[in-house]
C-alpha cells in the first residue's frame, strides 16, 4: 500500500478529532455539571419549586433500607411493558439471602393495552390466581410488591396515582386513579383469593433494595440501561412535600430529566440535538438522551455519517444501512470497544453495514465509539458523585462509606463503562468511598424486599403505639393513686 496515502489518512484522523473533541468533557466541566445537578436536586425537593423543577425528586415512601431481620414469603408483580412477571420470593434471615422460588411471565394482548383498565386489571388478577394455584399458594394471604414502571405520583407506600400511560399502553379509566386500588378491586371481583399488604415499587428503588439485604450500607440505586435513573436515601427534614422531620426517605430522582430546562445546552453537540429532535419526546429527558442505551448507538451513527460525508471515512461513501435511523445498535459499541477482539468485531459490524473499510477506518470507528461511551460514563459518574456528596454533607461526615446498587445493560455489558464511571466518581467525590454492587432482579427480589421492610416498619410502629398506650395507662393509674 502507498505509504504516502496512509500518512494522508492519518492526517484525516486528525480532522476527525475536531468532532470527537466535542464529546470530551474536562474535569472542570464535569464539576460544573455536578454543581448544576446539586442545585436541581434542591429545587426538586422544595415544596414550591418542585413543579417547575426538571429533576422531579419524587418521594417513594420507602423509609428505611433492610436491616437483615426481614424474613418470610412475598409475591412480586412486575408490569413495565408488553409482558408482566409474577414471582414468589422467600427472604431468609439466617442466610441473609433473597431466593426467587418461582416466577411466571404472562403476556398482555395488544388489544388489551388499548382497552379498559378493568379488563387489564382483571387479566392481571387472573394470571396472579393461576400462578398461586399452580404453586399451591392460593390459600395463603401473602404481601405483594408491585413494580409498575409508568409515571406515577406516589401518595403512600400503598397508594400510587398513574399520571399518564407510556410504552404503547392507553387503557381507559386508569390515568388519575390509584393503581393499587384497581388491582385490589380486580382481586375482590374474583373472590377466590386474597393478598396481604401491597407496596408500590419503582424499579430503581428495587435495585437499591435488592442489594441492601446483602450490604446494609447500600443507600443509592442506579440504572443505566435503555434509560437511566437513580434513587438515594434523603433526610426527611429536606423532603418538603411530605409531612414529618424525623428519619429518612428514599427519593426517586428521575434524573433523566436533568437539562430539560436548557441547563446542559453548553455540552450538547449538534448530534445530541438531532437525536432529541427525532425522538418521540423532543425536549424531554435531555440527560438520558446523552447517556443511556436507547440513544448511544444513534449518536454514533450520526457521527459516522458526518465523518463519511466529510470524506474522512470509507472513502466518502456511505451505505443504505448506515443512513437508516436507529440501525446502529448500542450493543455494537460494546463489541467494537472489546479489548481483544475489538478490531475484528469492528470490521464485522462495518461489513454488515455494507461499508468499504480499511484498517484506518476501523481505528477511527473505535475512537468514535470510545468518545461517545466515555462521555456517557463520565456524565453518569458526575451525577452519581452529586448524590454521594449530598449524602455526606447531609450527615456532616468527614468521609462517607456507602454502596451503590447498579443495574442496566450499559453498565453490565460495556467493557470500559463501569471503570470510567468509577474513576469519575473518585475524581468528583474524593471524600466518598463507594462500593458498587450489581443488583439481582430489582423488580422481583427488590420489590419483595421493599415490601418486607415496609412490613417491619409497620410492625415496629404498632409496637411503639402499644407501648405508648401502656405508659398512658400507668400514668393514669398513678394520677388516680394520688
Amino acid at each position: 500500500r502507498d505509504p504516502g496515502r496512509a500518512v494522508m489518512r492519518y492526517a484525516q484522523r486528525g480532522t476527525a478529532d475536531q468532532y470527537l473533541g466535542r464529546f470530551h468533557l474536562t474535569r472542570e466541566k464535569l464539576q460544573e455539571v455536578s454543581e448544576r445537578l446539586r442545585k436541581d436536586l434542591i429545587r426538586g425537593l422544595g415544596k414550591h419549586s418542585h413543579h417547575k423543577a426538571p429533576v422531579k425528586m419524587l418521594p417513594t415512601f420507602v423509609r428505611a433500607t433492610p436491616d437483615g431481620t426481614e424474613k418470610g414469603d412475598f409475591l412480586a408483580l412486575d408490569l413495565g411493558g408488553t409482558n408482566f412477571r409474577v414471582l414468589h420470593v422467600r427472604v431468609m434471615e439466617e442466610q441473609q439471602r433473597v431466593l426467587k422460588m418461582d416466577s411466571q411471565i404472562c403476556a398482555i394482548p395488544k388489544e388489551m393495552m388499548q382497552g379498559t383498565g378493568e379488563q387489564l386489571f382483571d387479566h392481571i388478577a387472573a394470571c396472579l390466581y393461576d400462578f398461586l394455584l399452580s404453586h399451591n399458594l392460593e390459600r395463603e394471604t401473602l404481601p405483594l410488591g408491585f413494580t409498575f414502571s409508568f409515571p406515577c405520583e406516589q401518595k403512600e407506600i400503598d397508594k400510587s396515582i398513574l399520571i399518564r400511560w407510556t410504552k404503547g399502553f392507553n387503557c381507559s379509566g386508569v390515568e388519575g386513579e390509584d393503581v393499587v386500588k384497581l388491582l385490589k378491586e380486580a382481586i375482590r371481583r374474583r373472590g377466590d383469593y386474597d393478598i396481604g399488604s401491597v407496596a408500590m415499587v419503582n424499579d430503581t428503588v428495587g435495585t437499591m433494595m435488592s442489594c441492601g439485604f446483602r450490604d446494609q450500607s447500600c443507600e443509592i440505586g442506579m440504572i443505566i440501561g435503555t434509560g437511566t435513573n437513580a434513587c438515594y436515601m434523603e433526610e426527611m427534614k429536606n423532603v418538603k412535600r411530605v409531612e414529618g422531620e424525623a428519619g429518612r426517605m428514599c427519593i426517586n430522582t428521575e434524573w433523566g430529566g436533568f437539562g430539560d430546562d436548557g441547563s446542559l445546552r453548553d455540552i450538547q453537540t449538534e448530534f445530541d440535538v438531532v437525536v432529541d429532535e427525532m425522538s418521540i419526546n423532543p425536549g424531554v429527558h435531555t440527560f438520558e438522551k446523552m447517556i443511556s442505551g436507547m440513544y448511544l448507538g444513534e449518536i454514533v451513527r450520526l457521527l459516522l455519517v458526518r465523518l463519511t460525508e466529510d470524506g474522512l471515512l470509507f472513502g466518502g461513501r456511505t451505505s443504505k444501512a448506515l443512513l437508516t435511523p436507529e440501525a446502529f445498535e448500542t450493543k455494537f459499541i460494546s463489541e467494537i470497544e472489546e479489548q481483544d477482539n475489538g478490531l475484528e468485531n469492528t470490521q464485522k459490524v462495518l461489513s454488515k453495514f455494507g461499508l468499504k473499510w480499511d484498517t484506518v477506518d476501523s481505528c477511527v470507528v473505535r475512537l468514535v465509539c470510545d468518545a461517545i461511551s466515555s462521555r456517557s460514563a463520565r456524565l453518569c459518574g458526575a451525577a452519581l458523585a452529586t448524590l454521594a456528596n449530598r449524602i455526606r454533607v447531609n450527615r456532616r461526615q468527614e468521609r462517607l462509606k456507602t454502596t451503590v446498587g447498579v443495574d442496566g445493560t450499559v453498565y453490565k455489558k460495556h467493557p470500559n463503562f463501569s471503570e470510567e464511571l468509577r474513576a469519575t466518581v473518585r475524581l468528583l467525590a474524593p471524600k466518598c468511598d463507594i462500593t458498587f454492587l450489581v443488583s439481582e432482579d430489582g423488580s422481583g427480589k427488590g420489590a419483595a424486599m421493599v415490601t418486607a421492610v415496609a412490613q417491619r416498619l409497620a410492625r415496629q410502629s404498632r409496637l411503639l403505639e402499644e407501648s405508648d398506650g401502656e405508659t398512658d395507662d400507668e400514668e393514669e393509674e398513678e394520677e388516680e393513686d394520688q
